[in-house]
């Protein structure tokens, strides 16, 4: 197995483990890794008491219809922006029994680069519900990972699950 596989693996166990504890249930919505992160979640035994579901939301209708993406946001900032992932984030968490989520949207190559936005741009979105009353509190990141198709998508699963655990590690008030 790879080096960023083995980092996969061993993030989504970490993650795993994280959210057993804290009682907390899972939910991801993903463009660019294409349920890449649901699929290493879903490899640790027991994740059906922390992982609620995953959206695939390749295209940028499947954003708007599953994940309730405002047209504007596509228009106005690109699929592939920290505001889109919020969104997708913050639509995710609306459905279903997820406290916590990650979102992630991005450019894997070999096309699709602009020149503000090139191959390996990736933005992510990770999010938590403090309580049925509050808004859900959401951070987002721009990264950019080198590499082919598949050295982006991994890198972005693992960047995803990082993000996932730090948020666990950190959160004070949920």
């Amino acid at each position: 197995m790879s080096e960023l596989a083995n980092r996969i693996v061993a993030r989504a166990e970490q993650l795993g483990a994280l959210l057993a504890a804290e009682r907390l249930v899972l939910a991801t919505a993903e463009s660019c890794t294409a349920g890449g992160v649901a699929y290493a979640v879903t490899q640790v035994p027991g994740s059906s008491s922390w992982f609620d579901r995953g959206y695939v939301t390749y295209s940028n209708e499947s954003k708007q219809t599953m994940l309730g993406v405002a047209p504007a946001y596509l228009r106005n900032f690109g699929a592939v922006s920290e505001p889109v992932a919020r969104a997708m984030a913050l639509g995710a968490l609306s459905q279903g029994q997820a406290q916590i989520v990650v979102a992630i949207t991005g450019i894997a190559g070999p096309g699709g680069a602009t020149e503000t936005k090139p191959v390996g741009t990736v933005c992510f979105a990770w999010g938590i519900k403090r309580d049925g009353h509050a808004l859900p509190w959401v951070r987002t990141a721009q990264r950019r990972f080198d590499g082919d198709r598949a050295a982006v998508r991994a890198q972005s699963i693992v960047a995803a699950l990082d993000g996932l655990i730090e948020l666990l590690r950190q959160r004070q008030d949920v």
